[in-house]
């Protein structure tokens, strides 16, 4: 970003599609008194209160997508004092280099928010000495509770197609389209700061075998069942998702070689030690931890390349890529 544009009298900031701050210029950074590594690659939404959250999503997110461009849109910032910025944007969706961007421009509010009070207080003075339309404000209300319950309605929708979208049907984990979102943020941390993490991926022992034996419906249940062990596992940043099939995959943001190891034989001694009735489920591991050699595909098959050494050596075991000669 040159000079001109990072000390403009107006903040700037470059959003990626789903929301991520991927650059801003210094004059926000000093209107929310952030340095440029605290801010980089947090939602947007992390700096905003519940209320405008919601308006975000409910306003900003469906019209950008649709029209492309959105235009004097009133927010409340929060500093990282916690205290509030009000600010005026705009914002404009780009494609650059195969990716689409927001970017917006962002307008310090202040004076305006004082004169809308003065407004409110005049607004009001006014309904006091309207008492006589009682009926007609009763309407009112009632209309605006209405809107309101429709705007409820339209939120908790909202939420439900983006669960949707994200969360894997049978076993309520992360899909594969959510995980692959999750390792590219994961490996742009690394790449912008050297934040570490480690990729697990888990396979279910001879599943086929119990497809075959017990039927489908008996497979999806032992599905569900793994999918709640390792969420019983996991921390909260930990991302959990179904690869695909009997293949699930685990993000362990900040985890070295030997934290990944020790978590992924802790998985697979709670799926071994699980009550399974008549079965014998376990699990063979492959662990790959992030180096600076790897991109999203590498790591992955490294993993991959783990996992299959696991089963090579008789199944129910773990192998970190670094362990494979």
């Amino acid at each position: 970003m040159d000079d001109q544009l990072n000390y403009a009298p107006c903040g700037f900031i470059t959003l990626s599609n789903t929301g991520m701050i991927t650059d801003a210029n210094q004059t926000l950074l000093n209107l929310l008194k952030y340095e440029r590594g605290e801010l980089l690659n947090r939602h947007i939404e992390t700096v905003m209160n519940v209320a405008n959250k919601i308006f975000f999503h409910t306003y900003f997110y469906p019209f950008i997508q649709l029209n492309g461009y959105v235009n004097e849109i009133y927010l409340t910032l929060k500093n990282k004092n916690d205290m509030e910025v009000p600010v005026l944007l705009n914002g404009v969706r780009k494609e650059r280099d195969g990716d689409t961007y927001i970017d917006c421009v962002l307008i310090e509010m202040r004076k305006r928010i004082e004169y809308e009070r003065d407004i409110l207080s005049s607004k009001r003075k006014l309904e006091e000495l309207n008492q006589a339309k009682d009926e007609a404000h009763e309407t009112l209300k009632a209309l605006n509770e209405e809107l309101e319950k429709k705007q409820e309605e339209l939120i908790k929708l909202n939420r439900s197609l983006e669960a949707q979208a994200s969360t894997d049907g049978l076993t309520g984990v992360k899909n594969r389209r959510s995980f692959q979102e999750s390792l590219e943020g994961s490996m742009s941390l690394f790449n912008r700061l050297q934040i570490p993490f480690s990729l697990l991926l888990i396979d279910i022992d001879y599943f086929k075998r119990i497809n075959d034996t017990y039927g489908h419906p008996v497979g999806d249940e032992v599905l569900i069942k793994v999918a709640k062990i390792m969420q019983s596992q996991s921390r909260d940043i930990d991302i959990v998702a179904r690869y695909g099939g009997e293949e699930f995959a685990i993000i362990l943001p900040d985890a070295n070689r030997d934290n990944a190891v020790l978590v992924a034989e802790r998985y697979r001694m709670e799926i071994q030690q699980g009550d399974w009735g008549e079965y014998n489920i376990t699990v063979s591991v492959g662990v790959a931890t992030v180096s600076d050699a790897d991109d999203e595909e590498t790591i992955v098959s490294r993993a991959d390349q783990s996992l299959y050494t696991s089963k090579s050596r008789g199944r129910n075991r773990v192998t970190h890529s670094d362990d494979r000669s």
